[in-house]
C-alpha cells in the first residue's frame, strides 16, 4: 500500500515550546533587539558586526534547546507516512529530533554564505560566524538566513511540494507571516488540513481539522488521528 504524503508547515511556536522566542512575543522585538537593526539587508550594510553578534546567541540559543514532543511526534510520524517538513524556522529541531525530509523556507542557523556568491554556502561549525569569515572568493559569510524584504528562494520548491500533498498540516504558525501563509492555497480541494495552534487563525476553520493547542499537545493528538485515520483505510 503506498504511503500517503504528509506535509506538515512548521513556524515559531513548535520551537517556542523549546524555549526559542521570536520577536514576535515581544512587541517587535527579538531578545531585545529591533528587527531592522538585526534582520534586514540594511542592517547588515549598517552595521554587520551587530548582525553577526545577533546570529551568534540565535545559534547559542539553538545549541541549548532540545527538541519538544511535536518535534518528536512529528518525526515519529514517518514510520507510516512520507513526511515532508517544510518550516519557517531556522533552528535545527526537526533534524535533531529524526525527521529526515526538511525544507527550510527562511534559512538555517548552522549555514553560512557569500555576499559575493549566494550559492556558495557553508556549514557553520560550532556557534560562531565572526568578521573576517570569507568565502573561497575572499568576500564576507554572512548567515544563511531569509532576511525581511528578502525574496524566499525556496518558495516555488515548498509550492510544488504542497500541490502533491496526500495531507496537510499546520502546527505553530498564525498563517499571517507570507509568502509563507499563502502555502495553504496550493493545498488540493479534497485533501484534509490539519491545524495545530492556540490562537484561532484567520482562515475558514470549515476547511480544516483545528485543534487548539500548543504544539506539545496538539501534535501528538493530530498523531493519534492520522493513525486512526489510516486504520480506518486498512
Amino acid at each position: 500500500m503506498r504511503r500517503e504524503k504528509l506535509v506538515v508547515l512548521t513556524g515559531a511556536g513548535i520551537s517556542a515550546e523549546s524555549g526559542l522566542k521570536t520577536f514576535r512575543d515581544s512587541d517587535g522585538l527579538w531578545e531585545g533587539y529591533r528587527i531592522q537593526d538585526v534582520a534586514t539587508p540594511a542592517a547588515w550594510v549598517q552595521d554587520p558586526v551587530l548582525v553577526l553578534d545577533f546570529y551568534n546567541e540565535r545559534r547559542r540559543a539553538v545549541q541549548a534547546a532540545a527538541p519538544n514532543p511535536a518535534h518528536l511526534a512529528l518525526a515519529a510520524l514517518e514510520q507510516e507516512f512520507k513526511v515532508t517538513i517544510i518550516t519557517q524556522n531556522i533552528d535545527d529541531l526537526h533534524e535533531r529530533a529524526g525527521s529526515s525530509d526538511v525544507l527550510h523556507l527562511h534559512g538555517e542557523i548552522y549555514k553560512a554564505r557569500s555576499t559575493l556568491d549566494p550559492k556558495l554556502i557553508y556549514s557553520i561549525k560550532g556557534t560562531e560566524l565572526n568578521p573576517g569569515d570569507r568565502c573561497e572568493k575572499g568576500s564576507q559569510l554572512r548567515p544563511h538566513i531569509v532576511w525581511f524584504g528578502e525574496a524566499v528562494p525556496e518558495m516555488e520548491r515548498a509550492i510544488e511540494i504542497t500541490k502533491k500533498a496526500d495531507l496537510f498540516a499546520v502546527v505553530g504558525t498564525s498563517l499571517v507571516v507570507y509568502p509563507a501563509a499563502s502555502l495553504v492555497q496550493f493545498v488540493s480541494a479534497a485533501v484534509p488540513i490539519y491545524l495545530v495552534d492556540p490562537k484561532q487563525p484567520e482562515i475558514d476553520l470549515n476547511k480544516v481539522i483545528f485543534l487548539q493547542e500548543k504544539a506539545t499537545q496538539g501534535v501528538p493528538k493530530m498523531a493519534t488521528m492520522l493513525a486512526h485515520r489510516l486504520k480506518r483505510q486498512l
